[in-house]
C-alpha cells in the first residue's frame, strides 16, 4: 500500500512538472516575442512563420530538458488534475524558474544562456559574430535596393556639406588682408585668424566625429552645421577683432565635422561596386567650394563701394558681404538635410531595426520608381542586428540640480567619445589607425604646407619686382607748389618743401625720409603704406587727412594743427595691386583639380584604392623638385596647378579607404581623429613653411618630397579594401 502510495505521487510529481515545463515554454514563447519587439525585431506577418519555427526548434530543447530533470524523481505523461495557479506558486517556491520573474529567474540546464549572466567578453565576441552576419546582409539589401534616385538626392545634399567646408578653408585666406587693414590688426596679431580656425577644426573634426557614432549621423551633421552657419553669419557682423576670432573658431568648430560625418553617411547607403567611385565624385564637391569661394572673393571684395557705414562706429565693408556669402552653402545643406533620412546601417548597428527597415525600404521604393517599376516589392523582412551591450553609468549623486545634470549628461557624451576612440587603437583595427596616421599627417604637412608656400611666393616674387621699380628722389627743393596727383612707389630723402601744398591726393607706398615741411598743407589726403622717418613739420596744418601718429616716425612738430584726422584703417582695394592677383591664382589653383578628380573617380574601383594613393603621393613628392625651376610668378603659378592636380587623387584614395577600413560603431570617430590630425599637420605646415619664404628653396622641396614619398609608400601597406563589404 506504501509503495503504491508512493507510486502514485511519484507520477503525479512528474505529471506536474511535466504540466510545469510546457506553461514555461509557452511563456518563454511570450516573452520572447515580446522581446523582439522591444528591440526592434518585429516583422511583417509573412515572417511570423519564420519565427515560428525557431521557437518550435526551441521548444524541443526545453522539452529534453524537462525529461532530463526528472530522471531520478521518475517521469510520467499524465497530467490530469493539473492546477496552474498552484503549479505557479510551486515553481517559484522550489526556485524553478518562472518566465513570469524575467531575468531575475535562474539559468536551467540545456537553455540559453541569458546576457546578465555572460561576462563582458562573451558578449563582444557574440557581437562581432553579428556584426559579420549583417555586414553580408546589408551589402545584399543594398544591392537589391540598387543605385539610384535617392543616393543621388543625398549625394548632392551631403555636397553642399562638403562644398561649405572648402569654402571655410580659403575664406580665411580671402579675408585676412581686407579684414587686418578694416580692423586695424597688427602684424604680430595677424596670424591668429588663420591658425585659430584650423584649431576650431581640428577640435570639431574629433568631436562631431565621435558623435555621429553615437547619436547618428545626419543629427551629428545637422548641429555642426548649424553651428557653423550661425557664427559665419554672425563673424560678419563683428566690429572688434577678439569677437570675430571668437566667431570663426566656432564657425571652424562647427565645419570640423562635416568631412568625417559626411563620407561616413554616404558610404553606407553605397553598394560595394559602387563605392568607390561616387565618394570620389563627391570629393569634387570640395573643390567647387574652393572655386566658388575664390570666384566670390574676386568679384565681391574689391569693390570697395559695396560698403556702407553707420556713422563712425560701425563698418561693413565688401569683405563682410563676402563672409555672408560664402555661408550661403552651409545653409542651404542644413535646409536639404531636413528632409533626409538616417543612415539605415548606423540604425541597425544600435539595434533599432525597424526605423532601419522602413529607411531601406524608401531607398528601394524611390529607386525602383524612378526606373518605373513601382510595382517592385522589397523582398527583405528580417534583418540581423547585433546584440547591444549596455554601458552603465552611475549618475544618481550628480542629478540633483538641472546644471548638474547638464553637466553629467555632457560628461558622459565626452566619456563615450573617448571610449569609442581608444577602441579605433584595439585589434584588429589598431594596425590601420597606425599607418593612417602616418599617411594622413604627411600628406596634409606636404600639401597645406606648399599650399600655404606657394602663394606666398608668388606674393615675396610681385614685392621684389615692386620694389625694384621704386623711384628715388633726393634733395629736393620744392616751393609754392600745389600737389594734387597721386605718388606712388617713392622715396624722398633730405627734401625741403617750402609753402607748398598737398591737395586731394593719395599717397601709395611712399617714404619721405630726412626732410622738412615748411609753411605747408595736407589736405584730403588718403595714404597706404606712407611713412614720415625723422622729418621736420614747421607751421604746418593737417585738414581731413588720414595721417595718423604712427605714420611719423621719430619726426618732430613745431607749431603744426591737425583737424578732422581720420582714424581707424582705411581700406580700398584700389591701392592693393595684388589683390586681384591672389584671388586669380587661387582660382587658377583649385581649377587644376578637376582633371585629378575626375581621373580619380573613374579609376578608383579599376585600378584600386592603393595604387592611386601610393601612386598618387609618390608623383607629387616627385613633382616638388620642379620647383628650382620656378623663378617667375607663371613658372610658379604652374607648378601650383600641376602639384594641386597631382594631390587631389590621393585625397580621394585616402578618404575612401578611411571609410573602408573601420567599422560602423567606429568609423566616424576614426575618420574625425584622423582629419583633426590632418588640421594639426596643416598648421604646422603652415608655420613651417611659411617663415622660409624669401630664404631659401632647398628645405621646403626636400621636406614635402620627403614626406610624401614616405607617406605614399606607408599607403601601400594597407589593406585592399576594393573588394571588402561595409563592415
Amino acid at each position: 500500500m506504501e509503495e503504491t502510495y508512493k507510486d502514485r505521487t511519484s507520477l503525479v510529481k512528474g505529471a506536474k512538472d511535466i504540466a510545469k515545463e510546457v506553461k514555461r515554454q509557452a511563456v518563454k514563447k511570450v516573452n520572447k516575442a515580446v522581446e523582439k519587439a522591444q528591440d526592434g525585431y518585429t516583422q511583417r506577418s509573412y515572417n511570423r512563420f519564420q519565427d515560428e519555427e525557431d521557437d518550435d526548434d526551441y521548444y524541443v530543447q526545453g522539452g529534453n530538458y524537462g525529461v532530463e530533470a526528472n530522471d531520478d524523481e521518475g517521469s510520467s505523461e499524465a497530467t490530469e488534475g493539473h492546477d496552474e495557479d498552484d503549479e505557479i506558486y510551486e515553481g517559484e517556491y522550489q526556485g524553478i524558474p518562472s518566465m513570469g520573474q524575467g531575468k531575475d529567474g535562474m539559468v536551467a540546464l540545456g537553455q540559453p544562456m541569458r546576457d546578465e549572466y555572460k561576462d563582458r567578453h562573451e558578449l563582444e565576441t557574440e557581437r562581432k559574430a553579428d556584426e559579420e552576419e549583417l555586414a553580408q546582409q546589408y551589402e545584399l539589401i543594398i544591392q537589391e535596393c540598387g543605385h539610384g534616385r535617392f543616393q543621388w538626392a543625398l549625394f548632392f545634399v551631403l555636397g553642399m556639406a562638403l562644398m561649405a567646408d572648402g569654402v571655410e578653408v580659403f575664406v580665411v585666406g580671402f579675408v585676412l588682408p581686407s579684414a587686418e587693414t578694416d580692423m586695424c590688426i597688427p602684424n604680430s596679431g595677424s596670424g591668429w585668424l588663420g591658425s585659430i580656425v584650423y584649431l576650431g577644426m581640428m577640435v570639431g573634426a574629433f568631436f562631431w566625429g565621435g558623435l555621429a557614432d553615437k547619436v547618428g549621423r545626419r543629427q551629428s551633421l545637422l548641429i555642426c552645421m548649424s553651428v557653423n552657419g550661425f557664427f559665419a553669419f554672425l563673424s560678419s557682423f563683428v566690429q572688434g577683432y577678439g569677437f570675430f576670432l571668437f566667431c570663426r573658431l566656432f564657425s571652424g568648430f562647427g565645419i570640423g565635422g562635416a568631412v568625417p560625418t559626411v563620407f561616413s553617411y554616404f558610404s553606407e547607403v553605397l553598394a560595394r561596386e559602387k563605392r568607390g567611385e561616387h565618394l570620389s565624385w563627391l570629393c569634387m564637391f570640395w573643390m567647387i567650394g574652393g572655386i566658388y569661394a575664390s570666384a566670390m572673393a574676386w568679384a565681391i571684395i574689391p569693390h570697395y563701394g559695396w560698403s556702407f557705414s553707420m556713422g563712425s562706429a560701425y563698418q561693413f565693408h565688401s569683405w563682410r558681404v563676402f563672409v555672408i556669402v560664402c555661408a550661403l552653402p552651409c545653409v542651404s545643406s542644413v535646409v536639404a538635410l531636413t528632409f533626409m533620412p538616417e543612415s539605415p546601417r548606423f540604425l541597425l548597428e544600435v539595434g533599432k531595426h525597424d526605423e532601419a527597415w522602413m529607411i531601406l525600404k524608401q531607398i528601394h521604393d524611390t529607386n525602383m520608381r524612378a526606373r518605373g517599376q513601382p510595382e517592385k516589392v522589397f523582398t527583405v523582412n528580417r534583418i540581423k542586428t547585433p546584440k547591444q551591450i549596455d554601458e552603465l553609468i552611475e549618475i544618481e549623486s550628480d542629478t540633483g540640480t538641472w546644471y548638474r545634470r547638464c553637466f553629467v549628461r555632457i560628461r558622459t557624451e565626452l566619456y563615450g567619445i573617448w571610449l569609442t576612440f581608444m577602441r579605433c587603437f584595439n585589434y584588429p583595427v589598431k594596425d590601420n589607425t597606425i599607418k593612417l596616421t602616418a599617411v594622413w599627417f604627411t600628406l596634409s604637412f606636404g600639401y597645406y604646407g606648399l599650399s600655404v608656400w606657394f602663394p606666398d611666393v608668388i606674393k615675396h616674387l610681385q614685392s621684389d619686382e615692386y620694389a625694384s621699380r621704386v623711384k628715388h628722389f633726393r634733395n629736393e627743393e620744392v616751393s609754392h607748389f600745389v600737389f594734387n596727383f597721386t605718388l606712388e612707389n617713392q622715396i624722398h630723402s633730405n627734401g625741403e618743401y617750402i609753402n607748398d601744398r598737398f591737395i586731394m591726393m593719395k599717397f601709395k607706398s611712399v617714404t619721405f625720409e630726412d626732410s622738412l615741411f615748411k609753411n605747408c598743407v595736407f589736405e584730403d589726403i588718403t595714404s597706404l603704406n606712407t611713412y614720415f622717418r625723422n622729418c621736420t613739420f614747421v607751421n604746418t596744418t593737417f585738414y581731413n587727412t588720414d595721417l595718423e601718429q604712427y605714420k611719423f616716425v621719430d619726426s618732430e612738430f613745431i607749431n603744426c594743427t591737425f583737424f578732422h584726422i581720420r582714424t581707424g584703417c582705411q581700406i580700398s582695394f584700389d591701392d592693393d595691386y595684388s589683390a586681384y592677383w591672389i584671388y586669380f591664382v587661387n582660382f587658377l589653383g583649385t581649377l587644376a583639380v578637376l582633371p585629378g578628380n575626375i581621373v580619380s573617380a573613374l579609376l578608383m574601383d579599376r585600378i584600386g584604392r592603393l595604387t592611386m594613393l601610393g601612386g598618387s603621393m609618390v608623383l607629387s613628392g616627385i613633382s616638388c623638385f620642379f620647383l628650382w625651376f620656378g623663378t617667375s610668378e607663371s613658372m610658379m603659378i604652374g607648378m601650383l596647378c600641376l602639384y594641386n592636380g597631382l594631390t587631389i587623387s590621393a585625397w580621394n584614395s585616402l578618404d575612401v579607404v578611411t571609410v573602408e577600413l573601420y567599422p560602423t560603431d567606429r568609423r566616424a570617430t576614426g575618420f574625425g581623429f584622423l582629419n583633426a590630425l590632418c588640421k594639426a599637420a596643416a598648421v604646422l605646415g603652415n608655420l613651417i613653411f611659411g617663415s622660409l619664404v624669401g630664404i631659401t628653396k632647398a628645405i621646403p622641396i626636400l621636406l614635402a618630397s620627403t614626406v610624401l614619398v614616405c607617406g605614399g609608400l606607408v599607403g601601400l601597406r594597407l589593406p585592399d579594401t576594393r573588394t571588402q563589404v561595409l563592415m
